[in-house]
């Protein structure tokens, strides 16, 4: 009969399963952990890179506005510009300009930077006015 058992004879599995299935469930815990952390960054660096371009392409809107703002006699110029509206604030944009030999064609070539560190990202965007 099973009442005859002495306590010392019975010998079970139950605490190294016990073990087995904590320590299992602590690693599941740890990677999820680690993925949602480093989703969280690649979100965050993705927000960063469309604000770069964001930047970079006002940056060139406002290169094409001076170029054309007067068309008798367009000047090419290069300047930094630092955002301070809404949803550009710390970012800027370096526009660099060039002329073609035969005085026509302006390069404008526009470079936006926002965030600081590992968070930064930087975009370019390259217009031709004629």
């Amino acid at each position: 009969m099973y009442l005859d058992r002495k306590p010392h004879d019975q010998r079970g599995a139950g605490l190294p399963v016990a073990l087995f299935i904590i320590t299992v469930l602590a690693l599941l815990v740890l990677g999820m952990s680690q993925l949602q952390q480093s989703t969280s960054e690649s979100v965050s660096l993705q927000v960063q890179s469309q604000r770069a371009f964001f930047a970079a392409e006002s940056g060139a809107q406002i290169g094409v506005g001076r170029i054309l703002a007067d068309p008798d006699n367009p000047q090419c110029f290069s300047e930094s510009i630092e955002f301070s509206e809404a949803g550009l604030v710390t970012c800027r944009a370096e526009i660099t300009c060039s002329v073609s030999t035969g005085g026509e064609i302006f390069t404008l070539t526009s470079e936006g930077y926002c965030g600081s560190g590992f968070d930064e990202a930087s975009r370019t965007v390259e217009v031709r006015v004629r």
